[in-house]
């Protein structure tokens, strides 16, 4: 039986892009998700250390913003997979409740390479502290 090059040709191109169409979608939905924080108290004007700490609605709402936000980079459970660093690490003290804040509203761009976007026009403040309520809840030392 003779094979038409052509026709092999096509079915391999066809494999491999539908292959390639499904690996593409394997991330879901990377468009950022809004937060709401209706149920927790309302802060009054900007902070910088987390008024939510120990909050049980902070953290469950905090837990599924950074799952449906942040674990495609920094990994499931706030344990890295190797892309971004592993948030359970991050110290506990005030400073790095500022350098949090900081670093989701603006993000991280070195040498014009975006390793994070900018949140700031997608999270409220309420939302970005129920995420850091939930990386203390997970924290670990190792």
């Amino acid at each position: 039986m003779t094979r038409n090059p052509i026709t092999s040709a096509a079915v391999v191109a066809l494999a491999v892009f539908g292959f390639a169409s499904t690996c593409v979608h394997a991330h879901g939905d990377v468009t950022p998700q809004a937060v709401d924080t209706s149920k927790l108290p309302a802060l009054k004007g900007p902070v910088d250390k987390n008024p939510y700490v120990g909050n049980a609605e902070a953290i469950k709402l905090g837990s599924s913003a950074y799952n449906q936000n942040c674990a495609r980079c920094h990994g499931l459970g706030a344990v890295s997979g190797g892309i971004a660093p592993d948030l359970r690490l991050l110290p506990l003290d005030q400073g790095t409740d500022e350098y949090f804040k900081g670093k989701v509203q603006n993000g991280a761009v070195r040498n014009g390479v975006t390793y994070m976007p900018a949140f700031k026009d997608v999270f409220k403040e309420e939302a970005i502290w129920a995420i850091r309520s939930y990386l203390v809840s997970v924290h670990s030392d190792e």
